[in-house]
């Protein structure tokens, strides 16, 4: 059976600033990677938690058909807010327990559509502590923000 692993990380130069994201997307058959795929972006004006995000909805709208992944990303916010936080948020009216409207209302919902039409396991690993793939997903968000730098 195919299996996707999809390592994403979002990167800021100011928080807010210019932002990148990255993703590293594996295909797995029998144990064997059979397709391997990169892919990144930039904005202007943006915060690290919306590239963390915007990586994550990106790795999925990647994908063409309903497909099992695992999405693993080395930010907790996305990680805890996709499989944790989210339901209470909604039931809130988008609020956060202690009553503040939730950040980046529009990308979780986002994030959310895409994660309902497929099989997602969130996964978080620590960042910058060895994982190649982890690792390549942060050299390719922050090679967007070098690329609009120069």
């Amino acid at each position: 059976m195919l299996k996707v692993l999809a390592y994403t990380d979002g990167a800021c130069s100011g928080n807010p600033g210019i932002g990148g994201w990255g993703v590293v997307l594996l295909a797995e058959k029998d144990g064997t990677i059979v397709n391997r795929r990169e892919l990144a972006g930039s904005n202007l004006n943006t915060t690290n938690n919306q590239m963390e995000l915007k990586a994550a909805i990106e790795a999925l709208n990647a994908l063409k058909k309903k497909t099992k992944i695992t999405l693993i990303t080395d930010s907790i916010y996305v990680q805890k807010g996709i499989s944790e936080w989210l339901p209470n948020w909604k039931k809130n009216n988008w609020k956060t327990a202690s009553k503040k409207l939730v950040k980046n209302k529009e990308l979780w919902q986002e994030l959310e559509t895409l994660a309902s039409i497929h099989i997602v396991t969130w996964k978080w690993v620590k960042g910058h502590a060895g994982n190649l793939e982890n690792e390549r997903a942060d050299e390719l968000a922050t090679a967007e923000i070098k690329k609009i730098r120069e």
